[in-house]
């Protein structure tokens, strides 16, 4: 199938290349508008029990669970008249827009309802809350939130308006992704650029996987718009999905043209040495993509949004970037010829110092056959050594929270953070993170209520209890007896009607936290008058987890049942792929202690830019888990490939399983340290964003891809190929014979030979193919990059 595609794309160069240029116009123009279709987060499913606590709300108590809160602040205080005329200007506003309902704040509550006037002012008298409701589904609620942002948020004549809550910080967001996703990608492509032109010398063969690259952005666009059609897609999908796909099209694209240059180096015509280089490098490509697309795939088994949408765009994504390497380098390189190798900026820079060319090395004498042999000269003490560091990094991993995010995720020049701070800090209770009570179908008594909202009241950490029955405030005590609940108001009518009731339940505890989780529990112990769910922040956060966790097993042994086939497939062995598995267990292992020890725990948070909140958002751990395994096994798949390839070549003894490990590191080192750098930068590119998920995905699988290339392939994996020797090969012989029949064998040079009929002249014949075959890639011969 590649030999085919190869054969295609050269025998109609000029029109292949038209046609990905229209694709990558339509894609761009139609993909143009996706930020505006997608949805913030993406967490939550209708089977949650809060969700339908929530929903209940919604429906049958308008304005009952706010989603969108204005703070209104001025020097005068919350009464004086410039304060008291901007929030009446803004009440009328929200009153008048047919998105929103369930209008109330502090102005409007003061002769109402004064039990709520006070949960809605400051301490300090200086900031009052307008609370309301904006319906609709989640991409139609955080638009009409993000046009209220707009409109609302100022300051006038000394008075503040700051518009936030989880309407609210969705939009600010979405607002910022979207802007960090320009700046990342204005960072990502130049650099990227100049580091391929310091690997490849020539500023033509550097400029090819950039051109794939920016067709694989513009690939995603339409790809993520597409997908908005049909289902709910996450704002987060944006900015990794782009990143994905510009750091697999540059690295796939840095194989294949690296192997190109290798077998024109090594004497072969244009053609030939296309159809070579797609035979090998571009099956290691199709391999490892199909590794990463799977290992992406796998997120499917969570119901999340979030994660289906990581889980088709990614695998979509992965296909385009494969597609894109293996069906327009070949019609661009067909065209260029030994022209790849133009505007070498190394042979003026030679000049220059006086220096003549290079000697071709003997791969003996590279940096990476020296160290491979040296660390296998003591395989033990240094597999024992790197594998200590490795868990020793990852032990903060044990000591891990996990919660929902909130608005500390972005920073504090948005309103909504603004709001978010306030209400943590400056009022009696965190509106924002109130737990829901609701009661589906009571018809009780009022003594009932009012007995289970008493309750409620004297539950640690609890500031207020709202019901139809009175509001019923926590008074504190001495010497540890718990609080106990004083009725300060009269009933609320509009919390009971004939469908059922609620309570509302004010906190001083952060939702997120595991007192929040403590707390949470305290509540669900109280005895209930009838059916009761809870809602809420709190609620929230510990359904999702529940919901996320139970589904970890299932992910996790798909993805590792589906690595072990495809590289027992691969390899035809059953001991590497145990040995890939176990390593990038151990490489992951560190990659999330260390992210745990950085952002949840705090360290280096002045130096990045973000908020600690002593927990870290458990989606992204699962997302960059799935994401890094699948890298990594990018890196296993090449440098098996190579060392394959040498081994085959060998008399298979225990000397010659020593020198294919040092051949294959040594011919691949090179060319997958400069893959992991480029990747690298492109996922630091991202984690500039404002975001603070963002920064945790650019900086953790930066970390993971980097560790993975240099420690795990450079140390760790050599060590133990030569403590495993012959064994590293071994099949039980039925699994032999069933690899044998259906393994994923590359098509020798000689069948790539006598099948091009295409032109150009033939290097080699059917009786030296094997030995052909062996010498490709001795070396670098012209000081072009060493391919795999």
């Amino acid at each position: 199938m590649l030999t085919s595609t190869a054969r295609f794309a050269m025998a109609r160069p000029r029109a292949v290349l038209v046609a990905a240029l229209l694709l990558m116009l339509v894609c761009g123009g139609f993909g143009a508008t996706v930020k505006s279709h997608m949805v913030g987060g993406g967490y939550l499913t209708d089977s949650l029990e809060s969700v339908r606590a929530n929903d209940f709300i919604t429906k049958n108590f308008p304005g009952g669970n706010p989603n969108l809160i204005v703070m209104v602040s001025g020097y005068g205080g919350v009464n004086s008249p410039q304060v008291r005329g901007e929030a009446q200007r803004v009440t009328d506003e929200l009153s008048q827009d047919p998105t929103v309902t369930g209008v109330q704040s502090y102005w409007t509550s003061l002769a109402a309802r004064p039990d709520l006037a006070a949960a809605l002012k400051s301490k300090d008298g200086q900031r009052g809350l307008i609370m309301a409701t904006v319906t609709g589904t989640d991409t139609e609620v955080q638009n009409r939130a993000a046009e209220l942002s707009n409109q609302l948020n100022g300051d006038s004549d000394g008075v503040q308006v700051r518009v936030g809550g989880m309407a609210g910080s969705f939009a600010d967001i979405n607002h910022q992704v979207e802007k960090d996703l320009l700046l990342a990608e204005a960072i990502a492509v130049p650099v990227s650029a100049l580091l391929l032109v310091l690997v490849f010398g020539s500023v033509v063969a550097a400029l090819l996987p950039v051109g794939v690259g920016l067709f694989a952005i513009a690939a995603t666009l339409g790809i993520l718009r597409g997908l908005t059609t049909v289902m709910d897609v996450s704002i987060f999908a944006l900015n990794m999905t782009s990143a994905l796909g510009l750091a697999l099209a540059i690295d796939y694209s840095l194989f294949i043209v690296s192997r190109y240059r290798e077998e024109l180096a090594n004497g072969r015509d244009t053609r030939a040495a296309i159809l070579r280089s797609v035979q090998t490098a571009g099956r290691t490509v199709v391999f490892s993509g199909l590794t990463v697309a799977l290992a992406l795939a796998a997120l499917a088994v969570f119901p999340q949004p979030f994660f289906k949408s990581f889980a088709y765009a990614g695998v979509a994504v992965v296909a385009a970037a494969v597609g894109a390497s293996v069906l327009l380098l070949p019609a661009a390189l067909v065209l260029l010829g030994d022209r790849v190798n133009a505007w070498d900026l190394r042979k003026p820079a030679r000049r220059l110092l006086g220096r003549g060319e290079p000697a071709p090395k003997p791969v003996e004498t590279t940096f990476w056959y020296r160290l491979v042999t040296a660390v296998m000269r003591r395989a033990l003490p240094v597999a024992v050594i790197a594998a200590a560091v490795l868990l020793a990094l990852g032990s903060p991993f044990l000591k891990a929270h996990f919660g929902t995010p909130d608005d500390r995720v972005i920073g504090t020049f948005a309103s909504s953070r603004q709001v978010g701070d306030a209400l943590r800090q400056d009022f009696n209770a965190d509106m924002a993170s109130s737990t829901v009570i609701v009661l589906p179908g009571f018809h009780g008594g009022a003594a009932e209520i009012g007995a289970f909202a008493k309750s409620l009241s004297e539950v640690p950490g609890v500031a207020a209890v709202l019901s139809s029955e009175g509001v019923y405030l926590a008074s504190p005590s001495a010497d540890g007896v718990p609080p106990t609940g004083k009725r300060v108001a009269a009933g609320i009518p509009q919390m009971a009607g004939p469908n059922g009731a609620y309570l509302s339940v004010g906190t001083k505890v952060a939702p997120y936290s595991a007192a929040g989780k403590q707390q949470l529990a305290a509540l669900r112990a109280v005895p209930a008058p009838g059916e009761v769910r809870y809602g809420g922040a709190a609620a929230l956060n510990e359904d999702t987890m529940h919901s996320v966790i139970s589904r970890i097993p299932l992910a996790a042994t798909l993805i590792a049942v589906i690595t072990l086939i495809l590289l027992f497939l691969f390899t035809g062995s059953v001991v590497l792929p145990v040995k890939a598995l176990l390593l990038n267990m151990l490489s992951l292992t560190a990659t999330f202690g260390a992210m745990i020890w950085v952002f949840a725990q705090g360290h280096l948070s002045g130096l990045l830019g973000f908020t600690p909140t002593g927990s870290i958002d458990l989606f992204m751990p699962i997302l960059m888990f799935c994401l890094a395994f699948g890298m990594s096994m990018d890196y296993e798949v090449f440098l098996l490939s190579r060392i394959r390839e040498e081994w085959l070549a060998s008399d298979r003894g225990r000397a010659a399983n020593t020198r294919s490990v040092a051949l294959g590191v040594a011919r691949t080192g090179r060319i997958f340290t400069a893959a992991a750098g480029l990747m690298a930068v492109v996922l630091l590119a991202v984690a500039t964003s404002e975001v603070a998920p963002m920064k945790l995905f650019g900086i953790g699988l930066a970390l993971a891809v980097v560790s993975d290339a240099t420690i795990i392939r450079g140390l760790l994996a050599p060590a133990l190929m030569r403590l495993m020797s012959t064994g590293n090969w071994w099949a039980p012989k039925p699994l032999a014979a069933l690899h044998k029949r259906i393994g994923l064998e590359e098509e020798s040079a000689a069948a790539v030979a006598e099948g091009d009929h295409t032109g150009g002249e033939q290097h080699q014949d059917a009786d030296d193919a094997e030995t052909d075959a062996h010498a490709v890639g001795e070396g670098d011969r012209v000081g072009a990059v060493s391919g795999v």
